[in-house]
Order: structure tokens, then sequence, then C-alpha cells
């Protein structure tokens, strides 16, 4: 599994006009499934979200985590992360998991967050979704389980 972290001042994402998440300081994460994930993937993905260290402490240092601040989560779907783009200019999906599957897989790694963390939103699964964001840094990291 794939997860791009973007710390954030505040996001929010919508599917047809509607709002389906928003969050304040916290972490937006797009999030993408490899074919040949596990549920052991999913764990340990939620675990380094949850416990990353992306925030400032007192001396402005990043040694605080998700967990730590109390922050929110934005999980966003986007299986294009598992794209291949090593040759040519189109990108090869052949690496993502089917619907079905990554379906399954994100909604375990918001359950997962969900049972530590206070705030978790999330997009939807498949939909053509509109996602606004204030980076906060920016600081950006991809993390892959």
């Amino acid at each position: 599994m794939i997860a791009l972290l973007q710390r954030v001042a505040s996001a929010s994402v919508e599917v047809e006009s509607e709002c389906t998440g928003r969050i304040g300081r916290g972490l937006l994460v797009l999030v993408g499934v490899h074919r040949d994930d596990t549920d052991r993937d999913t764990a340990r993905l939620a675990e380094r979200i949850l416990g990353y260290r992306v925030f400032p402490d007192a001396n402005g240092r990043m040694n605080r985590s998700l967990a730590d601040i109390g922050g929110g989560l934005l999980l966003v779907p986007q299986f294009t992360l598992a794209a291949d783009t090593r040759k040519g200019t189109r990108a090869s999906f052949t690496r993502a998991a089917g619907p079905d599957k990554a379906t399954a897989y994100f909604d375990a790694l918001a359950a997962r967050c969900r049972d530590t963390l206070a705030e978790v939103e999330t997009g939807r699964f498949g939909a053509d979704m509109q996602v606004s964001l204030v980076n906060d840094g920016p600081v950006t990291f991809w993390l892959e389980s």
C-alpha cells in the first residue's frame, strides 16, 4: 500500500458538490493499493500514518505525530499512486489492485485509523472527487508498507 501524506492546516473532499470529508489541522493522505498487498500491509500503513512524526514540537523540530497532536485525518483513495511510470509517456496500472480489493483495503485502513483517532474522514472510492487543501509547510512524505 502507498500513502502520500501531506501536513495540512485544513483539507476537504467533495463528490458531486457534496462534502464527504473535512478536517482542520492534520494530515491529508492519498491512498493507493497494490494488487499484491495483504492485510498486514493495511495494519502497518495505519500504524505509520498515525505515528509518523511530521508536526513540530516546542523547538520547531518534526517530533510529533498525528496521534500526539490529536489532529484530523482525511483519507482519499487514489489508484493512480500505484501506476508504473518508468517507461513511455502513459502510465500503466497493472500493479494496482482491482476495485473490489482496493475498496476493501481502503475501508479497512480507515477503520484501523478510527480505532485510534477521533477524527477520520474519507473520500469516496471510485468517485470523481475535488480535493482542497491548505498545505502546512509544505510537508509531504511518501510511505509504503
